[in-house]
């Protein structure tokens, strides 16, 4: 069988060398569309705003890399395997750049993992996720409000289905609503599928309101199966079905955070940062 590498599916650096590397981590999706519109979009981002690094790639889940190797006979490396490619292949300097959404679990993994390997390099740094900084949070939320802008008619409600976590980094969901109401956006909310808020604690805030209509849409970089099922499915405990059981008329938006353009330069910047602790021109660190 001849496994197909990334390169040879979208041309891009996979199988390329350097002295630097750009190392690109996501949890991954087995939805190759949605992967196309938003992994694949930052990882372009990235690479054209940092042509002195070589960019790779790595998922954080192995289910998906095997999923996705069945599916579409396409290897993608773990980031175990990526970080041996890269001592073998020679690299000097090396960003990691995680897709993460805040400091959680996958975060601290990742940062446990390359921390083994960091003898292995002269340089090594890995960027900060997504939700960071107060900036960060003031970025995250221009985007996604002024993406759905056109929903704010007064009667629509616009919930936002982030994953979740029990570490402590999920306290990001609670901020951002809070975030959006100090700002005015009191039609917005923000829940989870496996922490809280909850799709209970959402609905019961919806409720409080005189909306008729209801746009769902994932919080999430990739609009992948939490997204398809768990938001927009038809099964009995889909938050579609929950709020269609509720009264309203529900709509459902299946795009990933990355598709958002101002999320992407926001990745990008992070690894700008976490470069600019080496490269000659900035000083080394």
């Amino acid at each position: 069988m001849n496994l197909k590498t990334v390169s040879e599916i979208k041309g891009t650096n996979q199988n390329k060398t350097g002295e630097r590397e750009l190392l690109a981590d996501s949890f991954g999706t087995s939805y190759k569309n949605t992967r196309e519109r938003t992994i694949e979009a930052i990882e372009r981002d990235m690479e054209s705003a940092m042509p002195e690094y070589i960019l790779h790639r790595a998922f954080t889940s192995q289910i998906i890399i095997n999923r996705v190797k069945q599916k579409e006979n396409l290897v993608i490396d773990n980031v175990r395997d990526a970080l041996k490619h890269a001592v073998e292949n020679g690299v000097k300097t090396l960003i990691i750049q995680p897709t993460h959404m805040m400091k959680g679990f996958e975060y601290q993994d990742l940062a446990e993992e390359a921390s083994e390997y960091r003898a292995l390099f002269e340089y090594m740094a890995v960027g900060e996720p997504l939700l960071t900084s107060e900036e960060d949070f003031e970025t995250v939320i221009r985007a996604i409000t002024e993406d759905t802008k056109e929903y704010d008619d007064g009667e629509t409600a616009v919930c936002f289905m982030g994953h979740g976590t029990e570490a402590e980094a999920n306290q990001v969901y609670k901020k951002l609503q809070s975030i959006l109401l100090q700002k005015g956006f009191t039609n917005y909310y923000i829940g989870t599928v496996e922490a809280e808020p909850s799709i209970e604690d959402v609905l019961r805030e919806v409720k409080k309101g005189s909306y008729k209509k209801v746009v769902l849409q994932p919080l999430m970089i990739v609009a992948g199966d939490h997204a398809n099922n768990d938001m927009a499915g038809d099964e009995e405990g889909s938050w579609k079905r929950k709020f269609e059981r509720a009264g309203y008329e529900v709509s459902c938006v299946l795009k990933g955070l990355g598709e958002i353009e101002l999320i992407r330069h926001l990745f990008v910047s992070h690894a700008k940062a976490a470069g600019e602790l080496f490269l000659p021109e900035t000083g080394k660190e």
